[in-house]
């Protein structure tokens, strides 16, 4: 009958126990007397606190009491007094037994039925792989009375496991322990296998002689990563003794592995160790279980898949023959390590993960710590398929362990560091996790628990002490969702498949390699180009590492451009401007397919990548998931005016806006290069990028003329586009086209307005055409009434009063495609009503002015056509070329759109699209002339883009009418093939032209 012990004080429920009613039972038990010294009290250092630094307190008091009645019988007194010696003060016994008795049902089983091994917790240190071996193999050839070999070695493992799980649960951080006891469990698995074929040698006796039989360890046994509660996975390999034919050695060797399959996966009365695992050997489970080397070799030569030279990468001799097991691993490697070179095997690779997540029972998906989304398979897979693509070239990858090839991968530059940091957190949370759970009742399980008390004891576990359930479920959940963002970018990395598929000579990039390779790519000049990949690859930085895996990938991505030559040299000096940032190499090697457009962008395109020399940051467009996608004005223009408001004075905030403007060309022409923008949207977004750009540069010299004269400007202000620019038809390298209108404010006198308002504009042209780094934006106001003769700026009663009086023909035609594009919205809504009755006369035109029309556009194609420049292939001036198209759309504007209001529109394309819908251009002609417009807008556009300056008409150099074809999506050596098809199409457009322009038609 137990005493009655006194209430502990405070509550058993804030110490931690879950059940405090049966807890202050269990410590008044007869069987815990001979621990507590003083029966009045309980000490601060009592068994009560004591028990409640641990994972599960009730479960360690129970296993507690348990324990000490098993010791109470007289045979087992030396083993009671020690214990008593122990537990009855504080210190690294009691603190080790009561953690591992916190941790584990089934390790506090076995210590009740085994109570002697309480000291293999006591005197808990690491052992050498040598010294286990030892151990157990002492253990099965002289086993005690009465015990068979096989539990000898079940006992003594066990023994041994109590020391790991010891050194695990009883010590601070269990996280930053999990690859020392990961490493600790492998060994104790290679140690029980050499003593498994000990027992296996003994029962085939002296024939086992004959065979050279060795154990090689896959999985996480041969990574030295195992868990407490894994199968065992090996691949068994056998050859001849002297003497010994191959028939009789393989027969030898099969029944020597089956023996230690037997031995070690079977259970006794003395328990069980786990399942040996042969699955994994050539043709699997259907595949014969004991192989030859030269037999193995020659499968992996023919037969195997993609799935099992990665399993081969974790591949280590952990029993039996070691030099054999050596042979073997030293004859597989090469299949390792040139396994990436197989077709789609990066495909391969990717699609076998999304099997095996495919593969997870629906109801385990959210709890899976190994297979499910953001589990330690997304980790592996992610390490495996890195160190596999990038190990053909690189040694220091080519280790079994995850966490050491991680750090390898981060070490050379293949991860980031923050990322590879991130990747091995998150490892060994989860695999803290599953120790824990699987420690719990030594069952192997990948999944977290549902229910509230084994939430609790592993929450506890991991070092949550408020709130434990909770804390470790979202603790996990959080590293699963960082796992999963980060698996995805790893893992299916565009730029992993790129290497892949080069050949070894090419990953490696030796100097030679890179000369013989540079020029069979097509660079014309190898020697400059291998300059310049000295210069980026050179070195033991990381920036050089990172650049040595990119540049293999890149030469090719170079090549496939009409201009890889000057790709290579804007890379070195992009990289140059940028290397040492913290973002840039990270960018191209992790981001999608960033790398690969900005090698497409530089190789195919000067103008793009003047601009990004200019201005290197916006690389980072290349990275963003929609970064192509053009901005809205609004988006555009508020960036710019936020960019100016940060600098002291007009002009450097002018500059600020013009350099949004830069990234936002190089936002554009990447998206034309690529082809994710269309035509239509380009010219309108270019349009509205040089609006946003008046726009707030007249926005600041407003301001600065307010800061000079103490008071507001004397007039509103207003931009109006012309042409290209007003009709929302731009093109890369578009001048803006603009007339200026002011109105005074009430009051104001006339001429000092126009006097103020002739500085406002004179210092926003000037403003706008300054020398900086960005493409300045050269305004022209030449189609002002008067032409250059007249003022440069008018108020809106002397544009009445002018077009009242003196209006001509041509100018009614230029305000066509009149837009307000910066400057007071009422003042622009004012002098779109003012010019709508001129540029859709009511009437149309009489004969006159048709006549009139027509000559000036006959003597604008003899005067303004450039000397030496051909009318067949010039894109504005020559023969069905723009201006023929836009003449002879302005010309039906100005006959018929007062009475078609589709026609009322600043777009040649709208307008044209109207006029063949109303019967005013029938459809072969519109088709002819619209055709010929989008090429020749087409072309010039990529003129542009691929040499940096304006291409007025075809390009007689074949090399230069690649380039275009190229950015227009032709394949290469097409130039020529460009070339005739404009000729065609505009010469069906001339014809067009003169049917409309000159014809009935009008």
């Amino acid at each position: 009958m137990s005493a009655r012990m006194p209430s502990v004080p405070g509550d058993l429920t804030r110490l931690g126990f879950g059940e405090s009613r049966r807890a202050e039972t269990l410590l008044a038990d007869k069987a815990l007397v001979p621990l507590v010294k003083d029966r009045a009290r309980v000490e601060a250092d009592g068994l009560a606190v004591a028990l409640s630094r641990v994972a599960d307190p009730d479960q360690a008091l129970l296993a507690l009491v348990r324990l000490m009645e098993a010791v109470a019988a007289p045979a087992r007194a030396s083993v009671r007094d020690e214990l008593v010696s122990a537990l009855r003060e504080p210190g690294r016994s009691r603190e080790r037994l009561f953690a591992v008795l916190g941790a584990s049902t089934a390790l506090g089983d076995h210590l009740v039925a085994r109570p002697e091994h309480w000291s293999a917790v006591a005197n808990a240190f690491p052992l050498e792989v040598e010294e286990r071996i030892d151990l157990l193999t002492a253990a099965v050839r002289e086993p005690a009375a009465g015990v068979t070999p096989e539990d000898a070695l079940r006992i003594e493992y066990r023994r041994q496991l109590l020391g790991i799980a010891t050194l695990d649960v009883a010590r601070p951080d269990p996280q930053a322990r999990l690859p020392e006891v990961a490493a600790a469990l492998a060994d104790l698995a290679e140690a029980a296998l050499e003593a498994a074929l000990v027992i296996a040698r003994d029962a085939v006796g002296e024939g086992a002689d004959r065979c050279r039989f060795a154990v090689i360890g896959m999985g996480k046994t041969g990574g030295r990563e195992l868990n407490y509660l894994s199968d065992v996975d090996v691949i068994f390999v056998a050859e001849p003794a002297e003497g010994t034919d191959e028939d009789t050695a393989l027969a030898i060797g099969t029944e020597l592995a089956t023996r230690l399959i037997k031995i070690c996966s079977s259970a006794t009365t003395a328990g069980s160790l786990w399942q040996v695992d042969p699955a994994l050997r050539p043709e699997g489970k259907n595949g014969p279980l004991v192989r030859t080397l030269d037999s193995h070799v020659s499968y992996y030569e023919r037969w195997a898949k993609t799935w099992e030279f990665q399993a081969l990468l974790k591949a280590r001799p952990v029993a039996g023959d070691r030099a054999l097991g050596r042979a073997y691993v030293d004859a597989v490697a090469p299949f390792v390590w040139s396994a990436a070179s197989r077709e789609n095997f990066v495909e391969d690779v990717q699609a076998m993960r999304r099997r095996v997540e495919d593969n997870v029972p629906h109801g385990e998906a959210d709890r899976q710590l190994k297979l499910g989304p953001g589990g330690l398979r997304d980790i592996e897979f992610s390490v495996q398929l890195l160190q596999l693509v990038h190990g053909r070239a690189d040694r220091s990858l080519r280790s079994g362990t995850t966490l050491t090839a991680l750090a390898a991968l981060s070490q050379g530059g293949y991860v980031g560091r923050e990322d590879a940091q991130t990747l091995a957190t998150a490892y060994r949370l989860l695999r803290t996790l599953e120790h824990r759970i699987q420690l719990h009742r030594l069952r192997r399980t990948h999944l977290m628990p549902t229910a509230p008390g084994d939430l609790r004891c592993l929450g506890r576990a991991l070092g949550h002490q408020s709130d434990p359930e909770d804390s470790v479920v979202a603790q996990w959940r959080t590293a699963a969702r960082e796992v999963r963002r980060l698996h995805q970018r790893i893992f299916y990395r565009p730029l992993l498949s790129a290497v892949a598929r080069l050949g070894p000579d090419e990953v490696r990039l030796t100097p030679e390699a890179a000369r013989e390779r540079l020029a069979a790519l097509g660079f014309r000049d190898p020697r400059g180009a291998l300059r310049h990949l000295e210069a980026l690859t050179d070195g033991v930085s990381r920036r050089a590492a990172i650049q040595r895996q990119l540049m293999p990938v890149m030469l090719g991505w170079f090549a496939d451009e009409a201009d890889p030559d000057a790709g290579l040299l804007a890379f070195r000096r992009i990289s140059d401007a940028l290397g040492t940032t913290h973002w840039y190499l990270r960018l191209l090697r992790d981001e999608g397919s960033a790398a690969e457009r900005l090698a497409h962008t530089l190789g195919r395109s000067r103008y793009a990548a003047d601009l990004l020399q200019q201005g290197p940051e916006s690389v980072q467009i290349l990275g963003d998931a929609g970064g192509l996608k053009p901005r809205s004005r609004d988006e555009v223009q508020g960036r710019m005016r936020s960019a100016a408001r940060r600098k002291d004075d007009p002009q450097a905030g002018v500059l600020a806006a013009r350099a949004v403007r830069r990234s936002e060309l190089f936002r554009l022409a990447v998206a034309s290069l690529l082809g994710q923008v269309g035509l239509d949207d380009l010219g309108r977004a270019l349009a509205d990028l040089n609006g946003a750009l008046i726009d707030v540069t007249l926005e600041i010299v407003l301001a600065g003329v307010e800061e000079q004269t103490g008071a507001p400007a004397l007039s509103r202000h207003l931009v109006v586009g012309m042409g290209r620019l007003g009709g929302g038809e731009s093109a890369f390298g578009s001048d803006a086209d603009v007339l200026f209108v002011h109105d005074p404010v009430e009051g104001a006198d006339s001429r000092a307005a126009q006097e103020q308002a002739l500085e406002v504009v004179k210092e926003l042209i000037r403003l706008l055409g300054l020398a900086a780094p960005d493409p300045r934006l050269e305004v022209d106001a030449g189609l002002r009434p008067e032409g250059k003769n007249g003022p440069l700026t008018r108020s809106l009663d002397s544009y009445r009063a002018y077009y009242e009086r003196w209006s001509l023909v041509w100018e009614a035609q230029a305000l066509l495609r009149a837009s307000p594009v910066a400057g007071d919205a009422d003042l622009g809504a004012a002098f779109v009503e003012l010019i709508d009755p001129l540029r859709w006369p009511e009437a149309g035109l009489d004969a006159g002015q048709v006549r009139e029309i027509r000559t000036l556009k006959a003597r604008m194609e003899s005067e303004r056509l450039p000397r030496g420049a051909d009318r067949k292939t010039h894109f504005k001036l020559g023969h069905g070329g723009l201006s023929d198209v836009e003449w002879c759309v302005q010309l039906i504007q100005l006959e018929h759109a007062h009475a078609h209001e589709g026609l009322r529109t600043t777009s040649t394309m709208g307008a044209l699209a109207a006029a063949q819908a109303e019967g005013l251009v029938d459809a072969d002609d519109a088709k002819a002339l619209a055709e010929s417009w989008r090429l020749a807008s087409e072309m010039r556009n990529a003129g542009l883009l691929a040499r940096g300056r304006a291409v007025d008409s075809v390009p007689s150099d074949l090399r230069d009418a690649d380039g275009m074809a190229r950015i227009m999506g032709l394949p290469p050596k097409s130039g020529q093939e460009l070339a005739n098809r404009y000729r065609r199409v505009a010469r069906r457009a001339r014809h067009a032209a003169e049917h409309v322009f000159y014809g009935d038609a009008t």
